[in-house]
């Protein structure tokens, strides 16, 4: 087999079903690369049918227990299941320190559930590149549901609403003022709230703050009304309701028409973010090429601006002599 074939041979054992080919993709699309992009050509057009669920929320949260107890409630249904589970990633090897997949180690080992933990490599929002084409590369695999797990990092973490059709936020009593943390863009892009451990003290509060927060909202009888549930993951108290209302908001936004509306900024969003990737790492290749830019502006002889734009101008240039070739 030539090396042309290869990313074809191995999507066509994913789509279908290998778990060796699956586990192998993702190893591939994480690390990127010609070969990756190669094998995404190839399984892309088989994608759109999972149900992406984000699961967010600050460290501490019990994020993975849910997770994992939400997963053990889709297998009873009967429903194939990936979970993306970002981990920080490791300050030595640069890898995922591979937390989540320790916690979530008994349902790992069910059929139908495929769990993979991703480093986050310094992204901003706690989510990678190789997130969303992870979760590509399970969808083309046939999981019916896959969860996408971030790394909880706070206020910044609303990246996942990029890749998932369902967001659930996780809060929990006892992490200090946890309604203000909420309130800087993660509230916003809630569609479903759980109030995770339940059984401490405070988590009465934290739940009629959450609902009077939300009453305050948009009146629009047609929109979506976030539900705010208690649960004690580590003792699946509480998971089957929230999974209800998530199997719920599947069916609102195809009601609703709002699927396909989410589905095109996230496309967008997504061919935008990777186009600023592109340019970055294009940009620092370029940088030791570049000296006489930089020279021309320390002399002041060349505004930063106009330096800015010729350098693009010379990325686009080698660009295109390099598509020539």
């Amino acid at each position: 087999m030539n090396e042309t074939q290869w990313p074809q041979a191995l999507a066509d054992d994913i789509l279908r079903g290998s778990s060796r080919a699956l586990s192998r993709g993702l190893t591939a699309v994480e690390r990127g690369g010609d070969f990756a992009d190669a094998l995404m050509e190839r399984l892309y057009p088989h994608t759109g049918k999972a149900h992406v669920v984000g699961i967010t929320g600050s460290p501490g949260s019990g994020k993975s227990t849910l997770v994992r107890a939400l997963a053990r409630v889709a297998r009873e249904r009967k429903h194939s299941v990936g979970v993306v589970a970002i981990d920080p990633s490791s300050p030595f090897s640069g890898g995922s320190i591979l937390g989540d997949r320790i916690r979530m180690n008994d349902v790992a080992c069910e059929q139908d559930v495929f769990i993979r933990s991703l480093a986050t490599h310094g992204a901003l929002g706690g989510l990678c590149r190789a997130a969303a084409d992870s979760v590509d590369v399970m969808d083309a695999a046939g999981r019916e549901l896959i969860f996408l797990e971030t790394v909880g990092i706070g206020q910044d973490e609303v990246d996942v609403m990029k890749a998932a059709a369902t967001i659930v936020v996780v809060s929990v009593p006892g992490l200090g003022d946890e309604v203000q943390t909420l309130k800087a863009g993660v509230l916003e892009i809630a569609d479903i709230h759980a109030v995770n451990k339940a059984d401490r003290e405070g988590a009465g509060r934290v739940e009629a703050e959450l609902r009077s927060m939300l009453a305050l909202g948009s009146p629009n009888e047609q929109a979506w009304l976030p539900p705010v549930f208690s649960c004690v993951a580590s003792r699946e108290e509480g998971v089957v309701p929230l999974f209800d209302a998530i199997s719920r908001h599947l069916e609102f936004l195809h009601g609703s028409g709002e699927f396909d509306r989410r589905r095109k900024r996230m496309v967008k969003a997504r061919v935008l973010g990777i186009a600023h990737e592109l340019v970055n790492e294009a940009t620092e290749r370029a940088e030791y090429d570049s000296d006489d830019l930089f020279e021309q502006v320390r002399r002041r002889e060349l505004a930063p601006q106009t330096a800015g734009r010729l350098l693009l101008k010379r990325l686009v240039g080698e660009r295109n002599s390099a598509t020539k070739v």
